[in-house]
């Protein structure tokens, strides 16, 4: 079994973590049983989130009674110190403990440290001490952050987008970390449904000693899927390295990672499945995509109101407006034959 220690924190897990936040769109007994069966195939390390609606209760309820077991992962959004700790003890009720391994301060603008003016890395600093928390951790999808919460010295993981077709300014973050002796959490190792062949993420992966990933998980047979790679995990092929080399040439650019942050739009658009829609009907089966539903979806793009708020939120930095109007064209002409997928 492959398995990685988070950086300062001594926390080590095997190289599987479990992604809660696909446990939203799934009822409460299903999510219980997932998360059991994960428990009994080896994961230990459950990462979820206060913006995750249910996601947190539903952990709660499968863990109740079995905290010392596990390690939890769970964030912060709020912009103040009291919101901080109105978040904090939801979490800590909804997950039915009295700490939080690791208490992320959730895709924050800016690096919270202490003096900024907020008072938020006081109140982090605070839980700790009052023992609620053990460790302090910052996710990002914004590389400028990321790199600054690095280098402040602040911060014991790093949470971060990080899959086979990252950039080189990605794999310098897990560099930084290693050297920094932080633990790095892999967010979207298969690039939000657009990596499609799981072997091949986890052996990319693996290739980092420093690295934990989370896989997003909802259903059991996804869970199967990790869990097989528990005691047989796939290793770097030359047939795996030219899948990735693939892969990285058709993903490479500008392309909607679908991490949310765009929304909601005022124009009811579903941005995060929009803007990517020509990859996704080439790169998973493409029937609910084209069916009535996925028609009157990207119908809304139409309605658009070039307002550019998705723009202004995109942490990568994307043309989003753009991307939507060519994916809708592109999806037109799939819709009429003249494309075929």
């Amino acid at each position: 079994m492959n398995q990685v220690t988070l950086g300062s924190t001594g926390i080590t897990v095997s190289k599987n973590g479990f992604g809660a936040l696909p446990m939203q769109r799934i009822s409460m007994e299903a999510a219980v049983r997932l998360a059991r069966r994960a428990y009994d195939g080896g994961i230990r390390f459950f990462d979820t989130a206060r913006a995750y609606t249910d996601s947190e209760s539903k952990l709660g309820a499968a863990f109740d009674g079995m905290r010392e077991q596990i390690f939890l992962a769970t964030k912060t959004m709020a912009k103040t110190p009291e919101g901080f700790w109105k978040d904090l003890e939801t979490s800590l009720t909804n997950l039915r403990t009295e700490y939080v391994d690791i208490y992320q301060f959730h895709n924050p603008s800016w690096c919270p440290k202490p003096g900024d003016g907020t008072g938020l890395y006081e109140a982090m600093l605070e839980a700790k001490q009052q023992g609620k928390i053990r460790h302090i951790g910052i996710t990002n999808h914004r590389l400028s952050v990321a790199n600054e919460a690095i280098e402040s010295g602040l911060y014991e993981t790093l949470q971060f987008p990080f899959s086979y077709i990252c950039s080189e300014p990605d794999l310098e973050l897990v560099s930084k970390c290693k050297e920094k002796n932080m633990g790095f959490i892999a967010m979207k190792a298969l690039s939000g449904g657009l990596i499609t062949n799981s072997a091949a993420a986890y052996a990319f992966e693996s290739q980092f000693d420093n690295v934990i990933p989370i896989w997003g998980m909802q259903r059991e047979t996804e869970l199967d899927e990790f869990l097989s790679y528990m005691d047989n995990p796939p290793a770097m092929t030359k047939e795996i390295e030219a899948l990735i080399a693939r892969d990285r040439k058709e993903l490479g650019g500008e392309f909607c990672r679908g991490c949310g942050y765009c929304m909601p739009c005022p124009a009811g658009i579903e941005i995060n499945t929009c803007a990517r829609m020509s990859l996704l009907i080439r790169r998973s089966p493409s029937a609910s995509h084209l069916s009535e539903t996925g028609q009157a979806k990207m119908k809304k793009i139409e309605n658009c109101l070039h307002c550019n708020q998705c723009k202004s939120r995109c942490p990568y930095g994307l043309d989003t407006p753009a991307l939507l109007e060519k994916n809708y064209e592109d999806y037109k002409r799939v819709l009429a034959g003249e494309v075929t997928v």
